[in-house]
């Protein structure tokens, strides 16, 4: 071997390695892992950190993928997917976008800053990608409806709670009350709304409405004006010696068995009139749900509910007779009050009058004003009974049955004065089911299909 040193320079050569020389007395940590940016063991770079990397937030309802990383630092960074872009400065990672950036999939677009991550979006945000939308109104999103309630379901302020859901919507979700609905007033409708459906039923079903009132109205009401016209008193009271006046004899009697009999007719017809109520109302719903509704099918189901609604007529009409004796006012209160007893009972079958008397306490104005238009049509046909009568009693005098020939004249025209009752009967039938229908739309929604399936 030759003791020569090698060809070349004779200086000494540097480390192969850049940076401070090695200290022989300070350990060496153990080595964690690639340095970012340098080669690894294998040759090849290894990844460095991502600046854009979003951090990990506990229940992030964001989308649930993996950002990768950009495989050469020395490229510019660019944003990940879904990220968005800013201008100028790069935010620290985590911090939103600047203002005018696009929005990741599956978060909200807002003006300004974007909200920071696991706090609601403003509104009229899109919630985001596999979430699904609020049931209570979808075009708002994850924001209050502007004036609306806080959650799906609540009322209105100022507005009655809904009863109960209906069939195939979720629980807290009310179908609103269709406002085209041909039987069922929505609320803040008015008279006007009320009066335009009165007028729609009647027009609907005048066709049976009009034979079934006089049959069922008509009729027993000729037959009392005709027993009236043979039982009622025809004495007159005469002046005593003394100039006070005096009775006939036999005029108590007389004037107890007329009444008498006419309250024993009243209550033999009741049932026939009660049936003629059933069946109005059965006509009125089911025409307005769109179902066929004829004349002999309304008459049975009248005659099914003929005896209770019977019943608590008699109940209702004691109850104001009571309040009728104490003073005119209070009979004349307690008619107004239980008015809306017979559509309660047929549609819902139990408490007639407490219901019908809460109804008319809870919205007191608005019953009052429907009830008091119906007894105005009551009233008109009074007054043409009454005009009737007057007629009766110029023409054939006071006692027409004490001829053959004027007892034939006051029998027709009892009998027609009798008949001309009948549109103040159906215009009394259609204004309380109507009014019925426009409470039972107070208190939560509801349609014509809905009442015409209540009753049976």
């Amino acid at each position: 071997m030759s003791d020569l040193p090698p060809s070349g320079s004779t200086e000494p050569m540097p480390p192969a390695s850049s940076g401070a020389p090695t200290d022989p007395t300070r350990s060496t940590p153990p080595t964690a892992g690639p340095v970012p940016g340098q080669p690894g063991p294998s040759g090849s770079p290894a990844p460095a950190a991502d600046p854009w990397a979003r951090p990990v937030v506990p229940e992030q309802p964001g989308p649930g993928a993996t950002q990768p990383a950009h495989p050469d630092p020395t490229t510019p960074a660019m944003p990940p997917p879904g990220w968005p872009a800013s201008s100028g400065a790069t935010p620290a990672p985590g911090w939103p976008a600047s203002s005018g950036a696009t929005p990741a999939p599956g978060w909200p677009a807002s003006s300004g800053a974007t909200p920071a991550p696991g706090w609601p979006a403003s509104s009229g945000a899109t919630p985001p990608s596999g979430w699904p939308a609020p049931p209570g109104d979808p075009s708002t999103g994850w924001g209050w409806p502007a004036g609306g309630p806080a959650y799906p379901g609540h009322p209105m302020p100022g507005a009655p709670y809904p009863a109960q859901p209906m069939p195939g919507g979720h629980y807290g979700w009310y179908p609103p009350t269709d406002p085209n609905d041909p039987l069922v007033t929505p609320p803040h409708a008015g008279v006007a709304g009320w009066f335009s459906r009165c007028a729609g039923a009647a027009r609907r079903g005048w066709r049976q409405l009009l034979p079934i009132m006089l049959l069922t109205q008509c009729v027993p009401a000729a037959i009392i004006s005709v027993l009236s016209l043979y039982l009622v008193p025809t004495d007159e009271p005469v002046t005593g010696p003394d100039g006070a006046p005096v009775l006939p004899d036999g005029y108590l009697e007389h004037v107890f068995a007329f009444y008498g009999v006419v309250m024993l007719a009243a209550l033999i017809f009741g049932p026939v009139q009660a049936a003629g109520w059933g069946a109005g109302t059965w006509v009125v719903a089911r025409q307005a749900a769109g179902e066929p509704a004829g004349l002999g099918p309304a008459l049975r189901y009248g005659l099914r509910r003929a005896l209770g609604l019977w019943g608590w007529t008699i109940v209702a009409s004691l109850l104001i007779t009571v309040g009728a004796c104490l003073c005119l006012l209070p009979g004349i209160y307690v008619g107004f009050a239980v008015a809306l007893f017979g559509p309660v009972y047929l549609f819902e079958r139990q408490e007639p009058i407490g219901r019908a008397w809460r109804m008319f306490h809870q919205r007191f104005g608005m019953v009052l004003g429907r009830v008091a238009l119906v007894m105005c049509a009551l009233l008109a046909a009074t007054v043409l009974d009454l005009v009737v009568s007057t007629v009766s009693g110029v023409v054939f005098g006071a006692d027409p049955t004490s001829a053959p020939g004027t007892t034939v004249g006051a029998v027709a025209l009892a009998v027609v004065g009798a008949a001309l009752a009948a549109p103040a009967y159906l215009a009394q039938l259609v204004g309380l089911v109507v009014a019925y229908a426009e409470q039972r739309a107070q208190e939560g929604p509801v349609n014509a299909a809905r009442l015409a399936a209540e009753l049976g």
